[in-house]
């Protein structure tokens, strides 16, 4: 019974999510909204509530009497209710938003001492301020013929929003380039939708090689490569000793044994992969060298003659008879 209650609820919640903004923005533009709008909005609200606590609140119980804290409790409430797709949307956008701070400040974020950053967003920068300008036109223009002052506001914060959204997206990209890191490890990155840590033990090989694959961003192919393409292509392969498991941006998970990725400059980032720095070990000196067996040891030139300067040492004189 609870089950279909909590599948009942997740419906519930992505009908409620995209009105309940909606309704705000107009209150706040003042748009006059009829009163039975307010009241079944209200009701809607208070039943989802209600549905939440019936389904929820024994799940928090039962995790806070096996010892868990608040924290943990209320995390594992947030995942039963909410969808992991919605979830990860959710983080993501946040994390957008952060970018565009670092952004504007020309900060990256959590580059450590040591790795050496890599842009990607090469092919996509020219196509990403395009978008920008007919997002700005199209904002722009519908403020100007949208007589109704209710459809005018809502249009034109959804569009003011997803203009920020739009920087927010290119700017992640600038902010969270891939990394190599002092150990020779990988880090690779988009923006904020993918990010994926590949151990200085699991890389067997890195080459330039340019492709152009088909799909979406990330795209996990039958041959076991994941291709996380920027402009429809990567430039850069490494193979790897093993299956590695990764993450798709809405929570799918998959593993691949090889990864084609783009770097604005592949040459440059494979030659970080294949020299990481790691220390070399010093020739040994003819001081430390151990001595070899006799059983190897080749009979080398007889000795030089002796010369006045370099004389045998002289026998001590024999005793008068």
């Amino acid at each position: 019974m609870r089950g279909r209650v909590a599948r009942g609820l997740r419906v519930a919640m992505w009908a409620v999510l995209p009105g309940e903004p909606a309704l705000v923005v107009c209150l706040v533009a003042g748009a006059r909204v009829p009163g039975a709008v307010l009241l079944g909005a209200e009701a809607l609200v208070v039943g989802l509530l209600a549905l939440e606590a019936y389904v929820l609140w024994p799940l928090y119980a039962a995790r806070r009497r096996a010892g868990g804290t608040r924290r943990e409790a209320g995390l594992a409430v947030v995942r039963a209710a909410v969808p992991v797709a919605l979830r990860r949307l959710i983080v993501h956008e946040f994390r957008a938003l952060h970018s565009l701070g670092l952004w504007t400040v020309r900060r990256r974020h959590r580059v450590p001492e040591g790795a050496r950053p890599f842009s990607y967003t090469g092919p996509q920068t020219g196509i990403m301020w395009a978008f920008l300008f007919v997002s700005v036109v199209e904002t722009v223009v519908l403020a100007l013929v949208i007589p109704w002052p209710l459809v005018h506001a809502i249009v034109l914060v959804v569009d003011v929003y997803g203009i920020v959204i739009v920087l927010a997206l290119h700017a992640a990209s600038v902010t969270r380039p891939h990394l190599v890191g002092a150990d020779g490890s990988l880090r690779l990155r988009y923006g904020a939708l993918f990010d994926l840590r590949v151990p200085a033990a699991s890389i067997a090989s890195a080459r330039v090689e340019r492709r152009f694959p088909g799909g979406g961003l990330v795209r996990a192919g039958e041959d076991g490569a994941l291709d996380l393409a920027v402009g429809s292509q990567t430039t850069v392969t490494v193979e790897l000793t093993g299956p590695l498991e990764f993450v798709r941006p809405l929570g799918r998970r998959g593993s691949a044994r090889t990864l084609r990725f783009h770097a604005d400059d592949p040459r440059a980032a494979v030659a970080a992969l294949t020299a990481p720095g790691r220390p070399v070990a010093h020739a040994r000196t003819p001081e430390r060298a151990a001595p070899l067996p006799a059983a190897l040891r080749t009979p080398g030139p007889p000795p030089p003659p002796l010369t006045p300067e370099r004389t045998a040492p002289s026998s001590p004189p024999a005793p008068p008879a």
